[in-house]
């Protein structure tokens, strides 16, 4: 079962018109509730201030541990002028084949990382992605959901 996005329309004739739109799937939002409680979770124990490094094999090991299949700095190629390039781009965390997930420990998001997840979810063709900081002294603040 999907979960669905009520939409209210207004049509031509001024009426207004209910619309549901699908959203995500189930399996979608299971590994997505995993990826909060992960970065809770590893947030909790070890806190603000550490390297990224350090919160990336964490943050897997307890999505690991959680029975999901993780697969870390994946290489992402580009297509430009009908050539291949394997050199492209490199997303962080990939959860199930399903999430994308872009980490970071730093004082201050900058846009262009949200910038930077929208490109590698459509890239990989993946509809739900994260944007984690986690150099934050509140973890609920560092967290970014993302649906295309």
């Amino acid at each position: 079962m999907k979960s669905e996005l009520t939409l209210i329309i207004m049509t031509d004739e001024g009426k207004y018109q209910l619309k549901r739109k699908s959203t995500l799937s189930d399996d979608e939002e299971e590994v997505g509730k995993a990826v909060v409680n992960a970065a809770f979770y590893v947030h909790k124990t070890l806190g603000p201030g550490l390297l990224e490094r350090v919160y990336e094999v964490c943050f897997c090991h307890v999505l690991s541990e959680k029975g999901l299949s993780v697969m870390r700095q994946i290489d992402i190629p580009i297509v430009f002028e009908d050539m291949t390039f394997e050199e492209g781009l490199r997303l962080d965390v990939m959860i199930n084949d399903l999430v994308v997930c872009e980490l970071k420990a730093l004082k201050q998001v900058h846009p262009v990382w949200q910038a930077q997840l929208l490109s590698h979810m459509k890239l990989t063709g993946k509809r739900l992605g994260y944007l984690i900081n986690f150099n934050v002294p509140l973890i609920k603040d560092g967290i970014q959901r993302m649906i295309l």
